[in-house]
Parts: C-alpha cells; sequence; structure tokens
C-alpha cells in the first residue's frame, strides 16, 4: 500500500485551486475598462455583461499556468489523491460499424452543443478530415462563447501541422463572451489554449514520456449539461470507419468508449469536474508547450487558409449519407440509454514522472495507488473465485518482472495459472489481435511468442513452439500432437485472437474485420473502459486514463462487445488459427514476411530489450 497519506480529492482540488489562483493573480489580465459606451470594442463585455462566481472559478483553473508560477507540481496532487467513487450514467460506444459512426457524431455533437466550456485531449490528432473537422467545430464553438482547451501529444501527433492549431487558437479573435448557468452573458471572454504535451523541442523533457489519453469533456462544471467520452478510438478518419470521400472504410479500427454524464442526483463532486480536474493536471505538466500563432507576414493568410479547410471539412462530412443518420439522431442518442452506475476514475499520471521504471515497477505502482493496474489488483483480490474475466486489448502483455539479482518478482502468467487452478469455478477470457488484424507486428510478436504461450503452453512446448519453422507449423509433429490440443484448448482459459480465413485480405472471402484497437476488462458487474493496451509501454511510461464501474446494465452492453469479437475470432492454436497464420504468409507483403520472421523478430526484441518499448 501507499504509505504516503491520501487526501480528499475535494480537499486536494481546493489546494490546486488555491495554488492556481494565486498563480493566476499575476498572470491573468483583470477585466478589461471600457470607456461607457464603447462596449463594442475589442475584448470589452457587453453593457448587459455580469461578473459570475461559477465562471470566474472555472476560467481561472482552466488558465495555463507556467512551473515557475506554481509552488508545487500539480502532478504530484493527482498521485495521491483519493478519488471518489461517484454516481454517473453511462453507455458504451462499442467496436460494431455502428459504433464507430456513433462515435464520430457523439464528438461533434458534443462541441456543437458545447455551451460552456470544451476540453479536448488526445494522443494522435491527424490533419485529414475528421482532423480538420474538429478543428473547424471548435472554432465555431469559440465564437460562441465558448471557452476550450486542446491537448495533443507531440510524439503521437507528430503529423498535426503547428500551422493548423495555431490557426484554431486565432479563432478566440472573433470569440463569444462565455455565458454562465442561467444564459447571461459574462465578463469573461473565451478563449482557445493548445498544449503540445511532453513537447520534444524541450531538452528536459523524455521522448519515452506519453499522453496516451483520449478524452473529450462538455461543460464538465455543470451538472445538467456535462459529458465526457473516454476510451481507444483517436481523431483519425481510421477510427470511425470512413474515407475521405465519405465511403465505408472495412480495414479501421474495431474500437470501444464509454461516455458518461453525471448521476441525476448531483454529487459534491461530479464526473465532469474530476474529469475536467484530472484534464487540468496533465493541461499544467512541465514538458508542455503552448502553440501560439506567429506574426511572421505569410502567417495570416496560412491560418486563413487552415480555417477555410477546416470549415469545408466540418461542411462536407455532416453531408456524408452513412454519417447523416448518426447525426440526426444525436439528440435522442444523447437523452436515452444511460445506465446509472457507480464509477471510479483511474489514471496512470505518476508514470511521467517516475524513474527506473523496469527496475522498480513494482515499488512504482505500489506508488500509484489511483493507477489502472492498481485498482485492478484490489478488484482481483476480492474476486470470490466463481466469476469469469473478460479482457479485450490489442496488445495483450502479461508482466514479468525480475530484481536486480535476477530473481522473478512479478509473473502475471503463472499468478493467472495458478489462480485457476485454485479456483475451479473461475475462468478467463481474452480477445486480442491476430496477426492478419494487428496493425503492430512487434507487439504481435510478442502476444504469439510470449503472451498466450506462457498463459497456455508448458514450457517444454513452449520452447518448441517457439523454436518451430514457420512452414511446419501447419500439420507439424508438434501442433498435430494430443498434447498441444488439450493445452490450447484449456476449458478455463480461452485466448481468442481476431480474423478469420473467409477474409478479403487473404482472397478466401469477402469479409473485413479490421484493426482491433479496444481496450476492456469485464468481472460480473465491475468493468473497466480506457486508453491502456497493458503493454509494457502502457503500464510503465505513458500517461493513461478510463473508467472503473460497478452496474449490471452498463456490465451487459460490454458483455455484448465481447462476445460480438468474439464472433470473429479463433482460439490461439486452433487448427483455424494455425492456417490463418499460412495464409497470411502465403498473401505475402509487409504481414506476410512478419508472420513468417516472427520468432526472429521477438527474440530481436527480447535480446535488446525492445520490448519495453512496445
Amino acid at each position: 500500500m501507499n504509505k504516503q497519506a491520501r487526501a480528499p480529492f475535494s480537499a486536494m482540488v481546493a489546494v490546486l485551486f488555491s495554488i492556481l489562483l494565486q498563480a493566476g493573480c499575476a498572470t491573468t489580465p483583470s477585466t478589461p475598462v471600457c470607456p461607457p459606451n464603447t462596449q463594442n470594442l475589442a475584448d470589452c463585455p457587453p453593457l448587459e455583461a455580469v461578473e459570475d462566481p461559477t465562471v470566474e472559478k472555472f476560467y481561472e483553473y482552466r488558465t495555463w499556468k507556467s512551473p515557475k508560477e506554481l509552488e508545487h507540481d500539480p502532478v504530484d496532487y493527482g498521485v495521491n489523491a483519493d478519488i471518489p467513487i461517484q454516481g454517473a450514467r453511462g453507455k458504451i460506444v462499442g467496436p460494431t460499424d455502428k459504433g464507430a459512426m456513433d462515435s464520430l457524431a457523439v464528438k461533434l455533437w458534443m462541441i456543437e452543443n458545447a455551451e460552456h466550456t470544451i476540453d479536448f485531449g488526445y494522443y494522435i490528432f491527424t490533419p485529414d478530415l475528421v482532423g480538420y473537422a474538429m478543428i473547424g467545430a471548435m472554432c465555431e464553438a469559440v465564437k460562441r462563447g465558448v471557452d476550450i482547451r486542446v491537448m495533443v501529444d507531440s510524439a503521437g501527433s507528430m503529423k498535426a501541422s503547428r500551422t493548423t492549431l495555431a490557426a484554431l487558437k486565432t479563432c478566440e479573435n472573433e470569440a463569444g463572451f462565455i455565458p454562465n448557468e442561467a444564459g447571461e452573458q459574462t465578463i469573461r471572454k473565451a478563449r482557445v489554449q493548445v498544449m503540445i504535451f511532453n513537447a520534444l523541442s524541450k531538452l528536459s523533457t523524455s521522448p519515452n514520456r506519453r499522453s496516451h489519453d483520449k478524452i473529450l469533456i462538455k461543460d464538465g462544471d455543470f451538472h445538467d449539461k456535462a459529458l465526457m467520452i473516454t476510451g481507444g478510438r483517436n481523431i483519425s478518419l481510421d477510427y470511425y470507419g470512413l474515407t475521405a470521400e465519405g465511403g465505408y472504410d472495412p480495414y479501421g479500427y474495431r474500437d470501444s468508449e464509454i461516455l458518461f454524464k453525471p448521476a441525476e442526483t448531483e454529487n459534491d463532486v461530479t464526473i465532469g469536474e474530476v474529469s475536467a480536474y484530472y484534464y487540468t493536471l496533465l493541461f499544467l505538466y512541465k514538458g508542455n508547450r503552448q502553440i501560439r500563432p506567429v506574426s511572421r507576414s505569410n502567417a495570416k493568410a496560412l491560418y486563413t487558409s487552415e480555417l477555410r479547410q477546416a470549415k469545408e471539412s466540418l461542411d462536407k462530412i455532416r453531408q456524408f449519407e452513412l454519417l447523416k443518420p448518426h447525426l440526426e439522431s444525436m439528440d435522442e442518442f444523447m437523452a436515452e440509454g444511460f445506465h446509472p452506475s457507480d464509477v471510479l476514475l483511474a489514471f496512470n499520471l505518476a508514470n511521467i514522472t517516475s524513474k527506473k521504471v523496469t527496475k522498480n515497477a513494482v515499488e512504482n505502482l505500489e506508488n500509484n495507488p489511483n493507477s489502472i493496474l492498481y485498482v485492478l489488483d484490489r478488484i482481483s483480490e476480492s474476486n470470490d473465485g466463481t466469476e469469469t474475466t473478460r479482457i479485450v486489448s490489442p496488445y495483450l502483455f502479461l508482466a514479468r518482472y525480475e530484481d536486480k539479482d535476477g530473481n522473478v518478482t512479478v509473473d502475471e502468467a503463472s499468478a493467472i495459472r495458478k489462480w485457476l487452478d485454485e479456483h475451479p469455478l473461475a475462468s478467463v477470457e481474452i480477445v486480442t489481435n491476430s496477426v492478419l488484424t494487428s496493425d503492430n507486428f512487434p507487439s504481435q510478436s510478442i502476444i504469439d511468442m510470449d503472451t498466450a504461450p506462457r498463459l497456455l503452453l508448458d514450457q517444454e512446448t513452449r520452447d518448441a513452439w517457439r523454436s518451430l519453422k514457420a512452414e511446419d507449423e501447419v500439420g507439424g509433429e508438434l501442433t498435430s500432437s494430443a498434447s498441444w490440443q488439450e493445452q490450447v484448448n484449456h476449458p478455463r482459459l480461452l485466448v481468442y485472437e481476431t480474423g478469420g480465413l473467409d477474409s478479403a485480405k487473404l482472397g478466401e472471402g469477402e469479409a473485413h474485420y479490421g484493426k482491433l484497437h479496444a481496450k476492456f476488462f469485464l468481472e460480473n458487474e465491475i468493468g473497466f473502459v480506457g486508453t491502456t493496451n497493458f503493454d509494457y509501454r502502457s503500464r510503465l511510461y505513458n500517461s493513461e486514463m478510463g473508467y472503473f464501474f460497478k452496474g449490471d446494465a452498463l456490465a451487459a452492453e460490454l458483455n455484448e462487445a465481447f462476445d460480438y469479437l468474439v464472433e470473429m475470432s479463433y482460439l490461439w492454436g486452433s487448427p483455424e488459427w494455425l492456417e490463418m497464420r499460412r495464409k497470411t504468409i502465403e498473401a505475402k507483403g509487409m504481414k506476410g514476411w512478419s508472420t513468417k520472421h516472427q520468432r526472429k523478430v521477438y527474440k530481436t526484441l527480447k535480446r535488446t530489450g525492445l520490448h519495453w518499448l512496445f
């Protein structure tokens, strides 16, 4: 357990506010002094504008402060805060084609219907049709008086033009004044603050520390209006099943998200507020860099061109025949189908500041009580041994850590096998990628040569599998043996990999399986949906986040998503799975090459230590 005393979250927030407000006094301009009858001048509020305490409060905490202005590191507050379990209402936006379209429509609806604030933070922000449409929607929002914060990761969003992001910042030149709860204009003009997380241009930052978060929050400080969505989907066309021309993209990602609004009865701190406070901690990280417009002679023309493209992209995407029904039904979608549940925010904030991450992995976890894995450990301790645990991850690794003397301190695969041996009514079911559906062949080599073999095979069979030639996988002595069949068909330990022999990619049929990118956990009525892949990078290096929930109806939706993925999968080690690998090799290309050489790739990763980085 964490030895450091943990203050209640509300108390931590009060301290954080105090720090931010003190810093804000020195940096935030006071309300402009406008001569009588000149309220239409730049930055001057209208005559009827009011000074609203709620707006003043969130305006201050949302204002970026430099590390020099902050007496304490805000990340420390998040790491040690006692996060409350809250009431909320949620729904799953799942891995189906409909789920992908709904997800895009949800995000556009949230931005277009925001009245006060938007917090937008994504690991991958791609300046394609979806990326530009988001820029266009946020530009319109700030002109309505919506205060906007944008944060993208420096490594994940390398393709994102800083000119595009700076162009969004210029939209605040025409910003409206932020309304209060009653709809009255206040004296605070809306802004766009754009942040690059852990900027690579800063020599003091480590490129290995990334914000893998994906979060969009609408009106977080207003109980009846707040909405937040998080999960695996980034901002790029291939996460939403659309081509740039508006057609269906059969090769996109199959992903999952969870959408929340506050409980009908207002809590002391609502899910919207907790989400916005967490975003603030990331936003204030000392390695971040603000994006601001430049004053070069050609900059204005560039920004105008970028914003024109953003508006055109938004107009274009609104007219896509595949997306229009989802956009048109969003008012109903946002009003119905939300299930009451208890929820808990979990995050890996400590990862971005922890030291010796591989050597001190166990100690770092114990000192990170709000982390996803820490909460999962507590849940597993309460399992009575009669439940089914279901896990979905595109890049599932099972940790194995050693101390400085080479002694194994953690072996999750062995722990799972031991648990099942001791609890004959328990079972574990996993869905992950195959060589056919993965977009990351180094990670897939670890899944097929380490994760699944450690779970399913004894040491002798495991060694034989890793030494096998690719051409001997189908019909060979090893995979035809009774021992192999018995081990890979464990009745209570099922490892599925997405894909099928009828895939269009194999030339055998017309089925499309996409690329699995969903990440969730489910055990009876307790579930988790978030951003972590449960690989080493997510465990040790990345900032990750997500929400645990407890509720039968919401769990039923997640079970439905799991069953959907199982239906498009084969069991690891089965004859169909082996044949799919053989057909993938025959199809050649990068997938064929990487499948054929998977063992060599895996051994190289382990020998060089690069497996820690995937």
